[in-house]
């Protein structure tokens, strides 16, 4: 009979985007006392999300580790994003994990997401809790969604066991906890039901410290000092610093255990030795790679490889090379490019780069989401590039040509309704089903192609005033369908390079709307606006007021513009066309034509 280590829990935390996660995690982390009443993390929300992308997006892009105390019990709490974009940081965690809480929002029940957590779940035979979060919304429909998730369940679960389940009902901001759904809403429930049901529910880890060494990297640190650090959990063995290791990818070679850590809080404790079944960082193996499997030499048996979906949608990024190239970044070469991709293959595992032929890359990834995030991460670092629009990548099937499938749920006002079903009839969707969720709100379940998902966030953003709830998961692959129409008016290029002056701008908003308001800089070729017809035009926007005989200085008179409309990195992935490009830099985005002259652009259209 297999051993367990009865003072460890190991418990993932899945959920669709926004259902609540990270504000549990918080209750969770604030309850068990591992910050001082005084400390600053006591008054901080979603103290996880660290970096600024996740604050300013309000999501969670990569998982986090961490660990609280309860009765003698170290519970080890794996934080993992809610977005399909980032299920690759779902895949490669999970593997840590002996239960995960499936957290569920209850008014808007299960998503795909949710699905898609779910079964990765099940897959690796976890233990599940159901977490009902958000039960104080005014249109919460608790017993609907228990039903929902018990279908689900019923529909994924590959045996009986599986079938039945513990569920707690959760206000998550206010960290309260019930085993059952209160009538009224007692402002002294605390998280101590959870923390029981983790206890008495989630199975501890299996342990053989008799065994030798054995570890999955899921995850890699870093540190100034000690440089590349692997993050796993102990499959079997003990690991004590100074133990010589391999490396499943290293052929032979001999790395030393310089340092060990585990998890308490939020911070990672220095300790002499770790027995099987924690939660483990260890420095000294430099060459480690997510996926290896780290052993004691002569020990040449490797754990079960992390299976990773495939990417969804590619770009071709390569170095900027217009007009303005290298006066804004830190790092504008070919070379640094490649460095720091090579540098994020490492551990972001959702991720493809290919070279090509021609120096520039072709960057694959699980979708918009995740590619801007990585792309704005660069920029951030200080470096320049130039993108393409991002495509779908199709494959063979039987020597058919297949695109990606995906199922699309949309939770709008009911006042949107009609805007949704023009928007989606363009993109040639099929509806699946459509059901009001309470007296405003009604959700439509689409079957859609990938291709006809791009920009189709940012649009029904605008169109129902940031009110849309969309979400989506790749689910099969079909031969591929009729073009899309262009969704999309033409532009408006400058004709000359020089610094845009409002009465230039004045005469380009009789157009149609521009992107850069008086003093920017442009160059000939950069899109400045958008028509509001289908063509492309040329208009100088540096042109000033004619001066007259009449007239002693320049002056353009009293101008009034309407301010430019100005896109976020996603937003102008979405509006480029295949003759266009995106100049990102650590000061700018600036779309532009891929042939900066008109005559280049008509020559190219004869070719």
């Amino acid at each position: 009979m297999e051993k367990t280590n009865k003072s460890i829990r190991n418990v993932a935390v899945i959920a669709h985007v926004d259902h609540g996660k990270t504000t549990l995690i918080d209750a969770l982390l604030k309850q068990t006392h591992v910050f001082r009443d005084n400390q600053q993390q006591m008054g901080e929300e979603r103290i996880l999300d660290s970096n600024d992308q996740e604050r300013e997006r309000g999501i969670t892009i990569t998982a986090k580790n961490c660990a609280i105390l309860y009765k003698g019990v170290k519970i080890n709490i794996i934080d993992t994003p809610g977005h399909a974009d980032f299920s690759g940081e779902i895949e490669r965690t999970l593997g840590m994990a002996d239960g995960a809480l499936l957290i569920i929002d209850a008014q808007e029940g299960p998503m795909p997401q949710t699905r898609f957590v779910l079964k990765k779940a099940l897959e690796l035979g976890l233990k599940l809790i159901v977490v009902i979060n958000k039960i104080d919304k005014p249109y919460a429909r608790v017993d609907h969604v228990v039903q929902k998730t018990e279908s689900l369940f019923l529909e994924l679960a590959t045996s009986e066991d599986y079938l039945e389940f513990p569920v707690v009902y959760t206000v998550g901001r206010e960290g309260r906890v019930y085993d059952v759904l209160p009538k009224d809403f007692n402002e002294s429930a605390t998280v101590v039901p959870l923390l029981e049901k983790i206890i008495n529910d989630i199975p501890a880890p299996n342990i053989d410290d008799k065994k030798s060494f054995k570890m999955l990297v899921s995850a890699l640190d870093y540190d100034p000092h000690l440089g590349r650090m692997s993050v796993g959990k102990i499959h079997q063995g003990v690991i004590s610093i100074g133990k010589k290791l391999i490396l499943s990818s290293s052929s032979g070679k001999v790395f030393k255990a310089e340092k060990i850590f585990v998890f308490q809080g939020l911070s990672k404790i220095a300790t002499e030795k770790v027995c099987s079944g924690d939660i483990v960082t260890i420095a000294g193996i430099s060459e480690s790679k997510i996926g290896d499997t780290i052993s004691e030499p002569g020990d040449t048996q490797i754990l079960p490889a992390i299976e990773i979906g495939k990417p969804t949608l590619h770009l071709t990024l390569g170095t900027n090379i217009s007009p303005f190239s290298g006066k804004e970044g830190k790092f504008v070469t070919i070379r640094q490019l490649e460095e720091r991709l090579n540098k994020e293959l490492e551990k972001n595992l959702s991720l493809k780069v290919v070279k090509r032929t021609d120096g520039k890359f072709q960057i694959s990834g699980r979708g918009e989401l995740h590619l801007a995030v990585f792309l704005e991460n660069l920029r951030r670092e200080g470096y320049e590039m130039e993108v393409e629009k991002p495509e779908v990548i199709v494959k063979k099937i039987d020597g058919v040509v297949n695109e990606p499938v995906e199922e699309l749920n949309i939770i709008v006002l009911k006042e949107y309704q009609g805007i949704i079903n023009q928007e989606m009839g363009k993109r040639f969707a099929t509806l699946i089903k459509t059901e009001p969720i309470n007296e405003k709100e009604i959700e439509f379940v689409y079957r859609i192609p990938t291709r006809a998902i791009i920009g189709l966030r940012s649009i029904l953003l605008t169109a129902t005033k940031g009110t849309v709830i969309f979400s989506s998961q790749v689910v099969d692959y079909q031969p591929v369908g009729k073009p899309i129409p262009r969704m999309r008016g033409g532009v408006l290029i400058a004709s000359q390079s020089g610094e845009a002056l409002s009465y230039g701008l004045n005469a380009a908003q009789e157009r149609g709307i521009t992107f850069i308001g008086p003093g920017t800089k442009v160059y000939e070729g950069m899109i400045i606006g958008k028509n509001a017809k289908d063509d492309d035009i040329v208009i100088n926007v540096c042109k000033g007021k004619q001066l007259s005989n009449m007239r002693s200085k320049s002056s353009d008179g009293v101008i009034q513009l309407t301010p430019p409309t100005i896109f976020s990195l996603e937003q102008c992935l979405d509006f480029i066309e295949k003759d266009e490009l995106l100049e990102i830099t650590p000061k700018s985005l600036r779309l532009r034509k891929k042939f900066l002259t008109e005559l280049d652009r008509k020559r190219s259209k004869r070719k």
